[in-house]
């Protein structure tokens, strides 16, 4: 039984005028981006799962204990991984398609977790680390790509969003297996190694899935792609979507050379979409989401509580917030727009951040009894952070570039966020060392003021847009509005 067989699974989109189409419109589409998001769920998973695991790696080895430097390889050499994998991946998803690119991240995804379990040292842990990071690396470039080339535009976002909303899933779920493992031996062993089934589940699921239309079509074989999009559209929707396919196809011939990573920065309306892809990709990291998630146990025990069960149990209400918040942006990004959500996003993350600098000041100067006020802070964070800065980038990532760039484009992204967490993970706790945890948090405000102004400058709005306007956008930011009829930048604001 493949997944073309799913009882409803073939009732197309319905365009009529008197239909709008929704989130649940199509069982078939619904089954795609759930699959797909899976590998969202790996990447929640080990992010989070992390965080807990540290708290009994450091009772185990002796030498992690006593070096911070070592604590924070632990965590970072998985964001060495992805890094590697989401640069890699991009090359992949363009080359070999994304269903392949997703086996290979399932694949090293499960070898990794199964190494991590039976680590006898920090070292082998370490090694462990880096194969799970390499395959979230490939998963987090091919994942959102997927779903967004499946995906009808009216609902492309909430549809992309889904796999951020696996994301937080993911780690919300590893902080339900941190606290359930509290107490069986070999704790930290049983939260790394059950990573592994997941990435086993996904695999098989994989193999029933079809190949992206997209992908298909411009790279392999028009009959197969006709034969995905028929399920997803009307006949009528149908045409529009092969004409456009069409047209994309024709462009990419006429240019007549080979596709490469210099052509990001060589041609103009690209090099203008990718600044803004990587520009949000690398502020959503340097606004602290993963400092949160990384070390929320150890910032709940920095703020007065020393118990590893209950640092858990708080870091699993902010994990709940995280996926909570998720779902309204679910809700909300395919009718408020992306430009407005990550502002309103951004706005509340910094009031946020300014809560937790100052209750980390009032805790040094001796006040007593302020843990909450941190705990609340990094609620409040979350609350605000995951309905907009957490889908957006993504979401954005995902449909700003040229078919024939996609992939690339989206891997050098992708490889900009992973940069971005690699750099907050490696040094948060020694600047809090240095500086002390309330001016860290001082500085990620600062941070997120500039993300709000990068946001309100450089990202246009793309809500219910097509991949050919969301194209023409950007060509009408570089060479002016003569290159369309009509402004699509005024379009995409007023809708």
């Amino acid at each position: 039984m493949t997944i073309e067989s799913f009882p409803g699974s073939s009732g197309y989109i319905d365009a009529d005028v008197d239909k709008k189409i929704t989130y649940f419109s199509n069982s078939y589409v619904l089954g795609l981006t759930l699959v797909a998001g899976i590998g969202g769920l790996l990447f929640g998973y080990d992010t989070g799962v992390i965080s807990g695991a540290l708290l009994y790696i450091r009772d185990d080895f002796e030498a992690v204990e006593k070096s911070s430097l070592l604590q924070e390889t632990i965590v970072s050499m998985a964001l060495v991984g992805a890094m590697i994998g989401a640069a890699a991946g991009g090359w992949i998803n363009d080359a070999y398609g994304r269903k392949r690119a997703t086996l290979l991240a399932d694949v090293v995804f499960a070898i990794g977790s199964l190494v991590m379990a039976g680590a006898p040292d920090p070292y082998v842990l370490i090694l462990g680390r880096l194969l799970v990071g390499l395959g979230v690396g490939v998963a987090s470039v091919t994942a959102p790509m997927y779903i967004a080339e499946a995906a009808p535009s009216e609902i492309r976002g909430g549809l992309v969003s889904t796999n951020v909303l696996m994301i937080t899933g993911g780690q919300f779920l590893s902080y339900l297996v941190n606290l359930a493992f509290t107490e069986v031996p070999g704790t930290w062993r049983w939260m790394l190694g059950v990573a592994a089934v997941p990435a086993i589940v996904q695999f098989f699921l994989m193999l029933l899935l079809p190949e992206s239309p997209r992908w298909l079509y411009m790279k392999k074989s028009k009959s197969e792609a006709i034969v995905v999009l028929s399920k997803i559209y009307d006949p009528y929707r149908l045409e529009e979507e092969l004409d456009q396919l069409s047209n994309a196809l024709e462009e990419e011939k006429h240019r007549k050379i080979a596709i490469s990573y210099l052509d990001v920065f060589r041609i103009k309306e690209i090099r203008l979409a990718f600044f803004a892809g990587a520009g949000l990709q690398a502020f959503q990291q340097f606004t602290g989401i993963n400092t949160v998630m990384y070390y929320s146990p150890t910032i709940v025990q920095m703020a007065g509580f020393s118990s590893n069960q209950l640092a858990l149990l708080l870091s699993l209400i902010v994990a709940l917030m995280n996926a909570a918040g998720t779902v309204v942006g679910i809700n909300l990004i395919d009718h408020f727009g992306r430009r407005k959500l990550a502002l309103s996003s951004l706005f509340g993350v910094i009031l946020s951040l300014i809560l937790l600098s100052v209750a980390f000041f009032l805790e040094s100067s001796g006040f007593t009894n302020v843990g909450w006020l941190a705990v609340l802070g990094l609620t409040l964070y979350i609350a605000f952070f995951a309905p907009g800065m957490g889908p957006v980038p993504w979401t954005v990532n995902s449909e700003i570039y040229p078919e024939s760039y996609r992939g690339i484009c989206s891997g050098m992204s992708a490889t900009v966020n992973w940069i971005s967490n690699l750099i907050v993970a490696q040094s948060f706790l020694s600047i809090a060392d240095a500086v002390g945890t309330g001016s860290t948090f001082m500085i990620l405000a600062g941070i997120a003021v500039g993300a709000f102004g990068f946001v309100f400058m450089f990202i246009p709005e793309t809500k219910g847009l097509t991949f050919d306007e969301v194209e023409r956008i950007w060509k009408e930011k570089a060479w002016g509005s003569s290159c369309g009829s009509e402004s699509l930048l005024e379009k995409g604001d007023e809708s």
